[in-house]
């Protein structure tokens, strides 16, 4: 299957009214700029392509700014038969990264953890009930790791999965935030994520406006909480609409 993507990486950032912007003040009062130009609640362009990995039964590509992902979803197929039998389906995922993909060989966060995450975010959105007895496996495998890893491989797990023709109650996006002093940074990068103070991440499904997950570290007030919450949702539903475009130009594109 041939892969299918969009010409041109699309930006998906959020848009509240009567909102503010402001410079991020990074460690010191003076103003600073992000180190890819973006303003504070400016999300990376995202690239997406479906049919990355001829193989598998569907697969999806995601570049956001240097973070790059691909994930290979296998399946359904028949669970083994050490496992109990069940009416509903199974739903394994595994995130791994290359060796190249951080600065510093071996600097990758915990592997294991992530999977876990990637799991709980996705389960909520699979019909598992659409095939019993047999399981369906999502590989993750982060090329270049460059910040926000998890909201890209979720997101990117979720478009292969619609790609592998699973049956979804909705797409699933996801989109994180970092707090840094009073200031609110949408999708950073790593050199961000290693100065906050706090972090927020949204895993959601747009159409049904529901959340699949939730993550918070870090200490937050509740004004503060709320806008980023507001932040992540408006962007999830902006990014949702990219994930259904990639996928009506893959459906409608040249057949091989």
């Amino acid at each position: 299957m041939a892969g299918k993507s969009s010409a041109t990486p699309t930006t998906y950032s959020p848009s509240l009214t009567g909102q503010k912007k402001k410079r991020p003040s990074f460690l010191t009062d003076s103003d600073w700029v992000r180190p890819d130009g973006r303003g504070p609640h400016q999300c990376r362009p995202a690239f997406l392509r479906t049919g990355a990995v001829n193989s598998a039964s569907g697969s999806a590509y995601a570049e956001f700014g240097n973070t790059k992902v691909i994930v290979s979803v296998y399946g359904p197929r028949e669970s083994k038969k050490a496992m109990m039998y069940s009416d509903t389906g199974r739903l394994n995922c595994n995130v791994s990264y290359t060796t190249f993909a951080t600065p510093i060989r071996g600097q990758a966060p915990e592997t294991k953890d992530l999977s876990s995450m990637l799991h709980k975010a996705l389960e909520g959105a699979i019909i598992l009930k659409s095939f019993p007895k047999t399981t369906v496996d999502v590989f993750a495998l982060v090329l270049e790791s460059g910040g926000s890893d998890l909201p890209v491989i979720t997101t990117c797990a979720s478009l292969a999965l619609a790609d592998a023709g699973i049956m979804l109650y909705d797409m699933v996006a996801s989109v994180s935030v970092s707090s840094i002093g009073k200031n609110l940074l949408i999708d950073p990068v790593s050199e961000e994520e290693s100065y906050q103070d706090g972090s927020l991440m949204i895993t959601c499904m747009p159409s049904r406006n529901e959340v699949t997950q939730m993550t918070v570290t870090g200490e937050w007030s509740t004004p503060k909480i709320h806008e980023a919450m507001q932040l992540c949702l408006d962007a999830c539903s902006k990014l949702g609409k990219i994930m259904r475009s990639c996928l009506k130009e893959a459906a409608s594109g040249p057949q091989d």
